[in-house]
């Protein structure tokens, strides 16, 4: 069955989503704030270069307009984590009275931003490994095909079986908590790294120093899932990021991406929130602190 859906944000994860669902002829409106990105999709529509170099288009609806997007029933929150509150407020507005919002976002701290101006029972936590690299406005190649995991909702069943159409895998998870704070290992060990030494994923391995960091960012950060209560879905926090820089070798993770368009990043809900958590718990997280402090700092360059 077709459905409408929106997706909040014209980024690199939302047109690639947006581009998979119009193709399997699901009907896509686009809320975002980025004017050239909203230009682009609605002139050339979102489009995606696959592995072989070949370019696809597919028509959406893009606009900056809650007007136009009134009335959502399923909302697909995508955007970066530092923007999560004013997506909170626009679905406020814009969506049905028992609509939901389904969380794919990095870091921590986004379900309960949304829950705060939605209620418990309007928003869904989900993740995905599922990659893609911007290219410019309304473009993006694909990265490497991951999962999309979500937590387990009767009210999903429309949204799920509509990304299981447009050829995403997903799975339907009892414990997301779980995902939520194993992706925060990866992201926390790999992300800060690659955008600080400005590399794609795979390059932290050949790098002695680089990957010695790699393993104390991701040590820390599952000791303090531990001191959280949360069981991690691996058993070895540090093979488990070497894993994902090695099948994403030549990946750009999306906060090197945005430093390297001069843009905020999600340090303060990856590094930042371990750090933060870490503090709560008693625990020392000196490399994590290390990178919060620097990317914040190079940001704060990139952006004066």
């Amino acid at each position: 069955m077709k459905q409408d859906i929106l997706l909040v944000g014209t980024g690199a994860l939302a047109t690639l989503f947006a581009a998979r669902l119009s193709e399997a002829g699901h009907s896509v409106h686009m809320l975002g704030t980025w004017k050239n990105g909203l230009k682009a999709l609605q002139e050339n529509g979102a489009r995606i270069v696959d592995a072989n170099g070949n370019e696809r288009a597919y028509k959406v609806h893009a606009t900056d307009d809650l007007r136009e997007v009134s009335g959502a029933k399923h909302a697909l929150v995508l955007v970066k984590s530092w923007q999560t509150e004013r997506a909170a407020n626009q679905l406020k507005e814009l969506l049905v009275s028992d609509g939901l919002a389904i969380t794919l976002q990095n870091g921590m701290g986004n379900k309960e931003t949304l829950i705060r101006d939605l209620g418990t029972g309007r928003v869904s936590l989900g993740i995905t490994t599922t990659g893609a690299t911007l290219l410019g406005p309304g473009l993006v190649k694909m990265g490497g095909e991951g999962v999309i995991s979500l937590e387990q909702n009767q009210a999903l069943g429309p949204l799920e079986a509509a990304l299981r159409s447009s050829n995403f895998n997903v799975q339907v998870v009892d414990d997301a908590q779980s995902l939520i704070w194993g992706k925060l290992v990866i992201n926390a060990a790999i992300n800060p790294l690659t955008a600080l030494l400005q590399v794609p994923n795979g390059e932290l391995l050949s790098r002695p120093k680089a990957r010695k960091m790699m393993g104390a960012l991701a040590r820390e950060t599952a000791e303090v899932a531990m001191a959280e209560r949360v069981h991690l879905p691996f058993s070895n926090p540090v093979d488990a990021a070497e894993d994902v820089a090695r099948k994403t070798a030549s990946n750009l993770s999306s906060m090197f991406q945005d430093m390297r368009r001069g843009a905020p990043t999600e340090i303060d809900a990856i590094c930042g929130a371990v750090a933060r958590r870490g503090e709560k718990h008693g625990i020392k997280t000196p490399y994590n602190k290390a990178c919060w402090t620097m990317v914040r700092a190079s940001v704060s360059r990139a952006l004066a």
